[in-house]
């Protein structure tokens, strides 16, 4: 807006500062024009009384200085001559409107005794018709026995004091004229090289610092064009400085395996990597709330360790389990000088150097444990046949079915063992094909319907299919899908429900298996997908399935080989859920 910018600010008080002079000055100049006037016109009249007591001093006769003074006056007065014998004679001449002084008028005036008393009189009053306001001038005569007044009437100077106002508001109008003319020349010139200075800080705001303001003049406005080119270049140098570093420290942080969290003292996440996303997203799952990217406030459970570290200006190390997965968190005060402006902490995940110590501590034993009791089931059973416990055929029938059967155990457990060691070993080839999801998902889950049944379990398909195709191979998916939705079955009590919820877009096929079954206690959560492991015993197993401990790991591996992820979420008594995301889009 004209009112609010430097040109019209600057324009509207030179406009003002000269208005205001202007004004007292016109009012100073009427005031002094119309003294002036008045005190010219009582001074022409009073010459003319002089000259008309000069008259009256040198001739007797009336008739000839009644004649001369009508030469000698003013046309526009009067001349009123007072004799020793009560006698006026007034003159013609002037306005119509001036009335003829009388005698009694006069008296009843004062006009006579006050002129007694001041030799000379100098008034504005009504003249005897009461409606002409007349200047009077008057002296005595010669002999002081009679007066002389000259009149007229004050519509004269009140023409004159009009005509010089007309004058002087004219030449206020015309000052004005070029006040404005000046006023904006003069704001138009400073303030130029102030807008081009404006719109020059505009490109520095959107990181045009190229920018230069052109250097007009010599003054002061140049030498602040001159500051302000410089000064863009020493912004443009520091904040390039500014911005490697930070780019650098980015990439240090978005690199690191651990962690990072900066946090200021209100609890505000200022910077974190992916590390430490997944370590707060985990979090809110474990307390049941809704991960938002717009939150950056620092979950309510840390916040007490921000306030040890802030109060205690000290580091603080804290141990955190979530979802079976061990976090150790190293947080350090961060200094203003002496002043504590946050803290930054560092998160490391040493779930897996634990989950390494177990696994060399429980390998031996698991394999063992395996192998121990079909072992001792072959070595008793083939002793009573060698020692002859079995005397009948039947009973020699039914001890090697059972040697049969624990045959075919180790056997499995062998050829699961060497599939796993050719997945990790990379030997294994996938049969990759385009594959339509939604008939593929249909067939797998109609194969447990009759199971389910069996169990008086609820099993359900529900799909979200954008993309109707896409590629893996067929049956190593099947054994995976097949091992989880079995596992889900055979670990849901009766009237519970297993969902299988799939969904297939442009970027990723997600499936995911979830049942209302007993949960995996925390402490397994980690290391449900390593050889051997069975969870918590809690979970009871169908006799009639034992499984080997390997099938999840299996399962992993053919994820892995599809470059796909395959995770695990369970809270005990409330259920599990696997999930599978394949990308379409896969690394080499």
């Amino acid at each position: 807006m004209f009112w609010k910018s430097v040109v019209g600010k600057l324009a509207i008080t030179i406009l003002l500062l000269v208005s205001f002079v202007l004004f007292i000055l016109t009012i100073l100049l009427l005031q002094f024009f119309e003294n002036f006037h008045i005190e010219s016109a009582e001074s022409d009249m009073l010459q003319t009384a002089t000259k008309v007591s000069v008259l009256l001093e040198q001739h007797e006769s009336r008739d000839l200085i009644a004649e001369t003074t009508e030469r000698v006056k003013d046309p526009a007065s009067r001349v009123a001559i007072l004799y020793e014998d009560s006698d006026v004679w007034v003159s013609k001449g002037g306005d119509d409107n001036l009335s003829r002084l009388e005698e009694t008028w006069l008296q009843k005036e004062k006009l006579l005794e006050e002129l007694e008393n001041n030799n000379e009189i100098r008034k504005q009053m009504l003249l005897p018709d009461g409606n002409t306001e007349a200047m009077i001038v008057g002296i005595p005569t010669p002999d002081n026995q009679g007066a002389i007044f000259v009149y007229q009437s004050l519509d004269v100077i009140d023409q004159t004091k009009a005509e010089t106002t007309k004058i002087i508001f004219l030449a206020a109008g015309i000052a004005i004229i070029l006040t404005v003319i000046f006023a904006f020349f003069l704001s138009t010139r400073i303030t130029s090289p102030l807008i081009k200075m404006r719109e020059a800080a505009f490109d520095l705001t959107r990181g045009e610092f190229d920018t230069k303001v052109p250097i007009l003049t010599h003054d002061e406005i140049g030498e602040l064009a001159l500051a302000f080119n410089r000064m863009g270049r020493q912004l443009k140098f520091h904040i390039n400085a500014l911005r490697q570093e930070k780019e650098q420290l980015s990439s240090i942080v978005s690199s690191m395996a651990d962690g990072v969290i900066t946090l200021n003292r209100n609890g505000d996440m200022i910077v974190t990597n992916r590390p430490a996303e997944r370590f707060i997203e985990s979090l809110y799952y474990e307390n049941n709330r809704a991960v938002s990217s717009e939150d950056r406030k620092l979950p309510d459970e840390l916040n007490q360790i921000l306030l040890q570290v802030i109060e205690g200006e000290t580091e603080v190390l804290h141990e955190i389990s979530l979802q079976g997965r061990n976090w150790v968190m190293l947080m350090t005060p961060l200094y203003d000088q002496t002043f504590v402006r946050g803290a930054v902490a560092v998160i490391r995940d040493m779930t897996e150097e634990r989950r390494l110590d177990k696994l060399r501590k429980d390998f031996i034993a698991n394999v063992s444990h395996e192998l121990r009791t079909p072992i001792s089931m072959l070595q008793g059973y083939s002793e009573a046949i060698v020692d002859d416990i079995a005397e009948t055929k039947e009973q020699k029938n039914e001890l090697g079915q059972i040697i049969h059967e624990e045959s075919l155990r180790m056997g499995r457990l062998v050829n699961e063992l060497l599939d796993l060691a050719r997945m990790e070993a990379g030997h294994q080839q996938l049969q990759v094909e385009e594959i339509e999801v939604e008939p593929y998902l249909k067939r797998i889950v109609k194969k447990f319907s009759g199971l389910a049944t069996e169990g008086k379990i609820r099993i359900e398909l529900k799909d979200n299919i954008e993309k109707q195709t896409a590629r893996f191979d067929p049956d190593r998916m099947e054994q995976v899908l097949i091992n989880l939705i079995d596992n889900a079955i055979r670990h849901t009590c009766e009237e519970g429900h297993v969902t299988v919820y799939a969904s297939n877009d442009d970027s990723e096929l997600s499936i995911e298996i979830k049942d209302s079954g007993s949960g995996i206690p925390e402490d397994d959560l980690p290391f449900i997908f390593e050889r051997f492991y069975k969870a918590d015993k809690s979970r009871a197993r169908n006799e009639k399935k034992k499984g080997t401990g390997l099938g999840l790991a299996i399962a992993k591996n053919i994820i892995d080989s599809h470059h796909g992820i395959i995770t695990v979420k369970s809270k005990i008594n409330e259920g599990t859920s696997f999930t599978i995301r394949l990308p379409h889009k896969r690394g080499s």
